[in-house]
């Protein structure tokens, strides 16, 4: 039984020329997606003020160098890590010449002042790059340089087993493919080829990094970025192809706080959301003191054929992530963790599902109106959802909390005089023993 309504009401929808896949849609700057067909065409997604009013607006972008007969197999961007300053894009595709079929990686990237954020400028500034191997994922990474700095570098997984690792030469304003176990050294003697790569930074000079393969084989990674230095590493095999791997913490509310009515909230540390093809998705709870020991399964998550993308969001504003699943089979699933009595147990319940009209290809969480509340884009097989936050439940919700936080405040108000007098009782001088209140004479 769903447990909560449905929260979002579509916005758009806009139809692409042709299909797309898992790899094609990312986030190109603060408000911007970029989806990629297969037929070689971007459309850059965005909302702008139109007559007094701010209204979607679908607009192809012309990369150059990607041919018209090319199909786009992924797409990936990312603003440049500070003091740098630019929006990076990357895309890969395959030409067909008939007798011969040739993968290419371009990146865009513009490094005249004023035009480094300028969509339209980073389209003709083309690095071009021929690949020996079949791409997939195109995946951004932060690491941390010797020099203490922060540097955002493309990892592009491969049918040649391998993760390929292109950096920036700034001297030379390119990118450059260079060794992955330089930056990377658990993304070596990778037992298959890599479907999805996920990566996200645990604690000063740590991250943890997950792969799924196409062999069902799951990698994850503790690692020192200052060596860098593998210091724990885990391995579990499935068995179908892994769709993706999802790094994400997750916080709960005890229920001990509950019936309190506090807010207190019980971290569990990192856990991993693994998808296949097949078989119901699960998350590894607390992977970091863990490893894969601890599992617990999203039940009925292989019910509506396989699960092709995820993503784990706060959708009702608890301050409580929900994990959402889309799957070949139409389905928008949503999942919420719940502890089971007093420990730290407890199951991921399914919350609702929404059906659409063809297969969820990826779905990405972002601000595109500028208002401050996130709208949810779906991209499927025949174009792209946008998908928004009721506004009238939104209202009620902060207008519930601000009469909370009303009544909370007129309460710590009335206990503050009473707080006062004590703290004065408290600040007089006890008297000290052996010691005598006299006036000394003169």
């Amino acid at each position: 039984m769903l447990r909560e309504a449905y929260p979002f009401v579509e916005d758009s929808f806009s139809r692409f020329p042709s299909q797309s896949n898992i790899y094609g849609l990312c986030q190109a700057g603060e408000q911007e997606l970029l989806a990629a067909t297969l037929k070689g065409k971007v459309v850059c997604f965005r909302y702008q003020e139109l007559q007094q009013k701010v209204r979607p607006v679908a607009k192809e972008v012309q990369f150059t160098y990607i041919p018209v007969d090319a199909e786009i197999v992924s797409i990936d961007a990312f603003n440049k890590s500070s003091p740098k300053r630019g929006l990076v894009v990357g895309i890969t595709f395959i030409k067909d010449s008939g007798d011969k079929a040739t993968p290419f990686l371009n990146i865009y990237c513009d490094y005249e002042p004023g035009s480094e954020f300028n969509l339209e400028s980073i389209a003709q500034s083309c690095l071009n790059l021929e690949l020996q191997f079949t791409p997939f994922q195109l995946y951004h990474a932060e690491v941390q340089c010797p020099d203490g700095g922060l540097e955002t570098v493309f990892l592009l997984s491969g049918h040649d087993q391998r993760i390929h690792l292109f950096k920036e030469n700034a001297s030379l304003h390119q990118f450059e493919e260079q060794p992955v176990e330089k930056l990377f050294p658990e993304l070596q003697q990778l037992p298959s080829n890599v479907l999805w790569l996920d990566m996200v930074s645990v604690a000063v000079g740590r991250r943890l990094s997950a792969y799924g393969c196409q062999n069902g084989c799951v990698g994850l990674a503790l690692v020192n970025q200052s060596g860098p230095e593998v210091l724990q590493s885990w391995r579990v095999q499935f068995d179908s192809p892994i769709s993706t791997v999802l790094l994400f913490p997750l916080s709960c509310q005890t229920k001990s706080s509950e019936a309190s009515g506090e807010k207190s909230e019980e971290v569990s540390g990192y856990n991993l959301l693994i998808t296949s093809t097949i078989e119901m998705a699960v998350v590894y709870r607390d992977v970091q003191e863990c490893g894969l020991a601890r599992s617990t399964c999203l039940s009925g998550s292989d019910q509506w054929d396989a699960v092709l993308c995820a993503l784990v969001i706060d959708l009702d504003f608890d301050g409580q992530k929900e994990v959402l699943l889309g799957t070949y089979g139409q389905e928008l699933l949503c999942y919420k963790f719940r502890l089971a009595g007093s420990g730290r147990d407890g199951e991921f319940q399914l919350q609702w599902r929404r059906s659409f009209k063809s297969p969820l290809l990826s779905i990405i969480y972002l601000d595109l109106t500028g208002d401050g509340l996130r709208e949810l884009a779906v991209l499927t097989l025949k174009g792209l959802h946008i998908l928004q936050h009721s506004l009238a439940c939104t209202a009620d919700l902060v207008l519930q909390r601000l009469a909370h936080r009303v009544s909370a405040l007129a309460t710590s108000s009335e206990l503050q005089p009473h707080e006062a007098a004590d703290t004065e009782d408290s600040d007089a001088p006890a008297p000290i023993e052996g010691v005598t209140n006299q006036t000394p004479a003169c």
